[in-house]
C-alpha cells in the first residue's frame, strides 16, 4: 500500500510502499477513502521541537480520516466490512479511574494515530474496533474525513454556555473557524471571530461570524466592548496558541466569563493572572481532543441535521501524491482545510 512516512529525524516526509496492517482480534482495518492534513502532521514534517521530543520515525503519519471497513478481527464487535466509518484517533487503555469515569480524553496512557502508532495517510490503517465511529449517509465523506479536528471545536464550544451568549473566537484556523460555525448554529447572540490573515477571516464570515475583526488593522479589546454594550465577550475561544492571541482571549473576557484554551503554543506564554483572570472572576478551560463519546454523537446529530454547514472551510482537495502542496498552503497561512483522495481523483 501508499503511505506517507517519516523515514527518519530530519525535516521531510516520504511517500513509501508499505505492507497492509494486519488486523489484531479487537481491531478493524479501514480502506481511507479521504484523510485530513492536520497542524500536527505540519510540525511532524518541520521536524520541531515538539516533533523531536514525541516522534519516534519511522512512522505513517495521519490521524483525521474516513474510509471503508476492509477487515473486522475475531474479537471486534459493532462493525462489519463495507461499514463506512471514521474513528477517535486517541488509543486510550480503557482501565483506568479516567476512563472509567467518562474522562478518557484525558486518560495517562493515551497514544495517538498517526503520533505513537501508525495513521491513516495510507491505503489501509488499523484502529481498535472501539475507536470506530459509523458515518451516516447523510454525512459526505469530505466532512468525516475531518470528524476529528470538528470534534475539539465541538468540544471547545459547547462545552460553555453559547445560547443567547456573546462568543469571541481568537484565531481562525480550520478549528477556529469550525468553532464560529458551531457557536452560530448553537444560538449565540453575536459571533465574533479575531484573525489576522485576511483570507481566514472572509471565510469566518463564510462560516457565520456576525463581527470580523483584524487585530493588525484595530484595537481588539475596544472593538469587542464596543460589541458587547462595553462588557466582553461572555465566553472567548483561543484557537490560535500564538501568545498575543492567549493574551487577548483573557482580556477580551467579560467578568465572571469564561476563556477555553485549544491553541497550543510553542513556548510558556506569560500572563498577568491577578488582572486578567483572577480579579476577573474568570473560569478557564484546558480542551483536550474530544470527549469519547458524547462529542462524537453531539457532532454526529448536529451535521445529520445540517445545523452546521463546514463546506467554506475547505479549500484543498488533492491526491495523496500531492500532500506536499497541502503541507505547503498550511505552512504558508493560506489554507483551510486540506484533504487528501486516496480512492480517486479531486
Amino acid at each position: 500500500m501508499r503511505a506517507i512516512v517519516k523515514p527518519e529525524r530530519a525535516r521531510g516526509l516520504v511517500l513509501r510502499d508499505l505492507p497492509v496492517p494486519k488486523v489484531a482480534p479487537d481491531e478493524v482495518v479501514i480502506r481511507v477513502r479521504r484523510a485530513g492534513i492536520c497542524g500536527t502532521d505540519l510540525h511532524i514534517h518541520q521536524w520541531d521541537r515538539w516533533a523531536q521530543s514525541r516522534i519516534q520515525p519511522p512512522r505513517v503519519l495521519g490521524h483525521e480520516f474516513a474510509g471503508e471497513v476492509a477487515e473486522v478481527g475475531a474479537l471486534a464487535r459493532g462493525v462489519k466490512p463495507g461499514d463506512i466509518v471514521s474513528a477517535e484517533s486517541h488509543v486510550v487503555c480503557g482501565l483506568c479511574e479516567h476512563c472509567r469515569t467518562g474522562e478518557g480524553h484525558v486518560c495517562r496512557e493515551t497514544r495517538i494515530l498517526g503520533v505513537d502508532r501508525d495513521g491513516a495517510f495510507a491505503d489501509y490503517v488499523a484502529v481498535p474496533a472501539s475507536n470506530v465511529i459509523p458515518v451516516p449517509p447523510e454525512i459526505p465523506l469530505d466532512h468525516a474525513a475531518i470528524f476529528d479536528p470538528l470534534g475539539n471545536a465541538f468540544h471547545t464550544v459547547l462545552s460553555a454556555e453559547v445560547t443567547g451568549r456573546t462568543v469571541a473566537v481568537v484565531g481562525c484556523g480550520p478549528i477556529g473557524l469550525f468553532a464560529v460555525a458551531i457557536a452560530r448554529a448553537a444560538g449565540a447572540e453575536k459571533v465574533i471571530a479575531i484573525e489576522p490573515v485576511e483570507s481566514r477571516l472572509a471565510m469566518a464570515g463564510r462560516m457565520g461570524a456576525h463581527v470580523r475583526i483584524d487585530p493588525r488593522a484595530e484595537d481588539v479589546e475596544a472593538r469587542v466592548r464596543d460589541e458587547t454594550r462595553g462588557y466582553g465577550a461572555d465566553l472567548a475561544c483561543e484557537m490560535s496558541g500564538h501568545p498575543d492571541g492567549v493574551r487577548t482571549a483573557f482580556r477580551i473576557a467579560r467578568n465572571a466569563g469564561r476563556v477555553q484554551l485549544l491553541g497550543l503554543p510553542r513556548d510558556p506564554v506569560a500572563l498577568d493572572l491577578a488582572k486578567d483572570i483572577i480579579f476577573k472572576g474568570l473560569t478557564v478551560y484546558g480542551v483536550i481532543g474530544r470527549k469519547m463519546y458524547s462529542t462524537w454523537i453531539e457532532m454526529r446529530n448536529f451535521l445529520r441535521a445540517g445545523l452546521v454547514d463546514i463546506s467554506p472551510a475547505i479549500t484543498h482537495r488533492l491526491p495523496l501524491e500531492r500532500f506536499e502542496e497541502g503541507l505547503a498552503a498550511i505552512e504558508g497561512g493560506t489554507a483551510g482545510k486540506v484533504i487528501l483522495y486516496l480512492d480517486e481523483t479531486p
